[in-house]
């Protein structure tokens, strides 16, 4: 399937997103009209400050009449077919047409500037196009933005309340194991595929996850301390081996004996490795003997 043939999100139409779009749209041409006097408004100079305010705002609620208008329609639409992405990207053209020409009227009848409709209905689209589509943008980043973070909390949700852990969600073809991580003031910030986890890593007053995307080396960098999220994965198969280090041991490929110690490799296409304290080995042979490691080529070698 097409890209332009996909339906579009929910929340472009949800109702309480609808109603919230229209008045930040609304705000905004306001302030835009007052600010840059498209639509020949400026030639509304005899008026005083307050009385260019009322004017703009008629302008303004007859285009939100407009839009509100439209979507009424979309609604409609939307409960007997699917509205795709090529049909979103036409009825919002729409809008700015209608919108354009309700514009150019008002100039026509209303402030009589110019003598060339046509002229007036083409700049009046261009204007229209500004005042319409940057709000529409900014609108639609925000909503994407604030539906896959409402997504990750649902998924965390499931999680019994704790606040990093092993998250599980169905799907189809079988569980899919989530590993979620907050700051240190409990905001969820990220997530990742618990066979895609492959070791956190301490910076100062942040951690750095480090996980496969794509079978490619990734990373991610929190504000949190690698004590408190050793603390909140205790009851998982993530294991604390170093100071600055814990380790997926469901990830682990190989564990190698060098002159400095013992070293931890991954299985990644790249040659990740980090060693393990004296500190901490106790630890880690204890988590060993709890968790079963997949069937890689593990190998302790001197």
């Amino acid at each position: 399937m097409l890209p332009w043939e996909r339906k579009i999100p929910d929340y472009l139409t949800d109702r309480n997103n609808t109603v919230g779009f229209i008045l930040f749209t609304a705000v905004f041409a306001l302030v835009f009209i007052n600010i840059y006097a498209p639509f020949g408004v400026d030639k509304w100079l005899d008026y005083s400050n307050v009385e260019l305010f009322f004017y703009s705002s008629i302008v303004i609620l007859i285009g939100m009449l407009v839009i509100v208008i439209s979507r009424i329609l979309m609604h409609i639409v939307g409960r007997k077919m699917p509205i795709k992405y090529l049909t979103y990207a036409a009825w919002i053209a729409g809008e700015v047409a209608v919108l354009a020409l309700v514009y150019a009227l008002i100039q026509w009848f209303f402030i009589r500037v110019g003598n060339n409709f046509v002229v007036m209905f083409r700049n009046s689209i261009r204007t229209t196009a500004y005042i319409i589509l940057l709000p529409y943008l900014i609108s639609w980043l925000y909503l994407s933005f604030k539906d896959k973070y409402v997504t990750l909390e649902k998924i965390e949700n499931r999680n019994h309340g704790e606040p990093a852990s092993e998250v599980h969600e169905k799907q189809a073809g079988g569980l899919l194991s989530m590993v979620s991580f907050r700051d240190e003031k409990g905001v969820l910030k990220f997530s990742v595929k618990k066979e895609d986890l492959l070791y956190i890593e301490a910076a100062d007053n942040y951690i750095i996850i480090h996980y496969l995307a794509n079978l490619k080396p990734g990373r991610y960098m929190i504000r949190n301390t690698l004590k408190r999220i050793g603390q909140e994965m205790m009851d998982t198969s993530l294991v604390r081996i170093h100071r600055s280090y814990i380790v997926n041991i469901d990830n682990m490929k190989l564990i190698r004996k060098e002159k400095e110690g013992l070293i931890i490799g991954f299985d990644s296409p790249e040659d990740l490795t980090v060693p393990i304290s004296k500190t901490y080995i106790d630890g880690f042979i204890r988590k060993l003997s709890n968790f079963a490691v997949p069937e890689h080529d593990e190998n302790i070698t001197g």
